[in-house]
């Protein structure tokens, strides 16, 4: 059984999960590959503790691209599982926040 500190692996910040935190309270993590809705809710809530809404979870599929001699097929980034996760509005995520 896995503990609820290897389900998240890493916050994933862009423009886009920089938009849903300021905007929609939605933060985004890589999670492990067999991770669930249940997993990810219980792992943000004791880890952070904030209350969770709702959980969404989706794989992100391989990015492949081709060499330019042999037009064969090579693999530039792995697949990977990605949770967004949307809080109560009152709560917030202190490593998302940066600098205060």
């Amino acid at each position: 059984m896995t503990s609820i500190h290897n389900v998240l692996r890493r916050p994933i910040v862009t423009e886009k999960s920089n938009y849903q935190n300021t905007s929609l309270h939605q933060y985004v993590f890589e999670v492990m590959p067999r991770a669930t809705k249940a997993m990810v809710k219980d792992a943000v809530e004791n880890m952070f503790d904030v209350e969770v809404i709702n959980v969404r979870v989706l794989n992100v599929p391989a990015k492949q691209s081709r060499r330019a001699r042999s037009r064969r097929i090579a693999v530039r980034k792995t697949a990977y599982k990605k949770a967004v996760v949307t809080l109560r509005p009152e709560d917030t995520i202190d490593i998302f926040e940066g600098v205060k």
